[in-house]
């Protein structure tokens, strides 16, 4: 129950730090319950979408579900992506990079690069309400499951005492690892309509990509990171159901 709270706890706002305290050492184990938490953000994400567009017009009910998913969880992947952009477009050596991901000022990379990254996103409003509510969940779950295997395959590129959280993840057991892919893969299973289901190669595809990148330019991951490769990852998945659904 305590590694439930620490991972709500991790990923929102929400004060679930109400319900009970959660030692320190239950955070280094919250990366099996990634897509858990997914569950609750996307699925707020997801509401807030059905019930706006009941009242609006789909384009601006879709801006209120990215603003909704904001606010729970502090735009903490967002920081990421602006940290991750800043580092891997700005710096030049493992140490360059490490250090401006560390810097807690945002530079042009990390401006261009949210920029962008909004750009794209609110495209997915073109997609029918029906649809789309379906894929907010399934993509907060499945791209949250596609970049936990990051620590599995990358060292921490840091001390721990170094860590913006002051937390290193453990590695996921075999019991954990089938927790985390069964969380990611059963709002698969029961919402995603068949017919886009090619597009869950995508974030797979991007956290290779992403974990290639890594290792080659820092030798490893940070959180930075992590948030950075779910909010990819889930934007590819966005853009190859567009596609999907353009051409059916």
């Amino acid at each position: 129950m305590k590694r439930v709270l620490a991972a709500l706890m991790f990923f929102t706002r929400l004060p679930f730090w109400r319900i009970a305290e959660v030692p320190a050492e239950y955070f280094k184990r919250v990366v099996p319950l990634w897509p858990l938490a997914g569950w609750l953000t996307g699925g707020i994400m997801a509401g807030v979408l059905w019930i706006c567009a009941q009242f609006f017009p789909l384009a601006v009910a879709w801006i209120l579900a990215i603003l909704s998913r904001l606010l729970v969880t502090g735009c903490l992947h967002e920081d990421g992506l602006a940290d991750f952009c800043d580092g891997f477009g700005g710096g030049t050596t493992r140490e360059k990079v490490l250090s401006i991901m560390k810097d807690s000022h945002i530079g042009t990379y990390g401006v261009i690069g949210l920029i962008g990254y909004f750009l794209l996103l609110i495209q997915a409003s073109h997609i029918e309400l029906s649809i789309l509510w379906k894929m907010v969940i399934v993509g907060d779950t499945w791209s949250k499951m596609c970049a936990a295997h990051i620590i599995h395959v990358l060292p921490y590129s840091r001390k721990a005492e170094e860590a913006k959280i002051l937390t290193v993840y453990d590695r996921m057991t075999t019991r954990e690892w089938a927790t985390c892919i069964i969380s990611g893969l059963l709002p698969v299973v029961f919402l995603l309509p068949y017919e886009l289901y090619l597009a869950l190669l995508a974030p797979m595809a991007v956290t290779a990509l992403l974990i290639l990148l890594m290792k080659h330019r820092i030798g490893g991951y940070t959180g930075d990171c992590c948030g950075a490769t779910f909010l990819l990852s889930e934007l590819s998945f966005y853009l190859i159901c567009l596609s999907i659904i353009h051409n059916l």
